[in-house]
C-alpha cells in the first residue's frame, strides 16, 4: 500500500478548484506531512474543466502520478466532473461531489452532450453527494462550495480542525475569511452527521 495518500479535484473554471487544491495541501503541511500539488490540466478559465491532485504523505511525496483507479478520494465540484473522473477512483476510495450540475464549456459551444442521469449514477456507484450550493449560501457565502466539500473531505482526514482553519484564515481574501470558516465548519458538520446517520443505520 502507497505511503502517500491522493486527493483528486475537479470541477470547472471559477468554482475555485485551484484554491481548494492549494488549502488542501497547506493544511497537510500544517498538519506535519509532506504534500504536493500537481499541475493543472484543463482551462482554468470559467466554464472549462479544471483537474487537480495533491499527494500527502508522513515520508516525502516525490511522484504525482495518478493513473486512472489510484485516487484514494475524488472531490468533485459538481456532478458532470464527478462522473467524468469516476474511474480515478481506487477500489476501497471514495468521491465527494457538489449535488449540483454546471454546463461545461464543451457543453455550452454545442460539442459535447451533458451526461444523462448523472445524479443517478453516481449514487449507484457509491457516491456521496453533498448539498455544497445549499450549505454555502446558508453559511453565507454562496460562492464557498469548495470550502464546503473540503470540509467534508476534512471529516475523514486525520489533520486537525484547527489546523484547516489556520490554513484557510492565512491563504483567502482578508474580507472573506469569516465567510470561509463558516463554510468549511458547515461542511464539516454535515459530513459528520450523515457518517453519523450511516453507522446508526449499519449498528
Amino acid at each position: 500500500m502507497s505511503s502517500a495518500t491522493t486527493v483528486l479535484l475537479c470541477g470547472v473554471g471559477g468554482q475555485g478548484t485551484v484554491l481548494a487544491a492549494d488549502l488542501l495541501a497547506h493544511a497537510a503541511l500544517e498538519a506535519g506531512y509532506d504534500a504536493k500539488v500537481s499541475e493543472i490540466h484543463g482551462m482554468s478559465q470559467r466554464g472549462g474543466a479544471v483537474t487537480t491532485v495533491v499527494r500527502f504523505g508522513r515520508k516525502a511525496v516525490r511522484s504525482m502520478v495518478s493513473d486512472p483507479g489510484c485516487a484514494d478520494c475524488v472531490v468533485a465540484f459538481e456532478t458532470t466532473e464527478a462522473l467524468r473522473n469516476l474511474a480515478c477512483v481506487r477500489e476501497g476510495g471514495y468521491l465527494l461531489a457538489a449535488d449540483e450540475s454546471i454546463r461545461p464549456l464543451p457543453v455550452l459551444t454545442g460539442r459535447a452532450l451533458m451526461p444523462k442521469h448523472a445524479r443517478e449514477r453516481l449514487v449507484e456507484a457509491g457516491a456521496s453527494l453533498i448539498p455544497a450550493g445549499a450549505i454555502a449560501r446558508e453559511a453565507g457565502s454562496p460562492k464557498s462550495v469548495n470550502v464546503v466539500l473540503l470540509g467534508a473531505l476534512a471529516s475523514r482526514l486525520d489533520f486537525p480542525q484547527d489546523a484547516w482553519e489556520r490554513v484557510i484564515a492565512r491563504r483567502v481574501p482578508p474580507k472573506t475569511v469569516e465567510a470561509n470558516l463558516e463554510a468549511f465548519r458547515a461542511g464539516l458538520a454535515f459530513a459528520r452527521e450523515a457518517e453519523g446517520r450511516e453507522g446508526g443505520d449499519q449498528a
